[in-house]
């Protein structure tokens, strides 16, 4: 099973992370490249500006967040494979800037990479 964990952007990187990536569309507020210590930021999975307004963190809301978000990731398969491959070469964390980590769209990514393994 791979090593996916997520990671807020305004923690510190850790050696332990293994391969960090921003999974947000825009750059997390205060947070410095030298900071963040990212191999990469997909941007482009990150759910659209459209979704991301109407969800707008709403816990009443968060069902039909990650539905709607899986939909959104079902056409973006070349960056999901990629992901998918960064785990299985070793540990893989998805940084992300919301404050609820239980309720992030890092945590539907993680959940629909661990899901079907490649």
């Amino acid at each position: 099973m791979p090593d996916i964990r997520l990671k807020r952007a305004y923690e510190p990187a850790s050696p332990t992370d293994g391969t960090r990536v921003l999974v947000e569309r825009l750059w997390p507020r205060g947070v410095t490249r030298a900071e963040a210590d990212l191999a990469g930021w997909e941007r482009d999975i990150a759910p659209s500006p459209g979704l991301r307004k109407w969800y707008n963190h709403d816990p009443a809301r968060w069902e039909e967040f990650r539905s709607r978000y899986r939909a959104e990731l079902a056409g973006h398969a070349p960056e999901v494979e990629r992901l998918r491959a960064l785990a299985r070469q070793g540990p893989l964390t998805l940084v992300f800037a919301a404050r609820d980590t239980e309720r992030s769209s890092a945590a539907v990514l993680r959940d629909m990479l661990l899901e079907r393994p490649g």
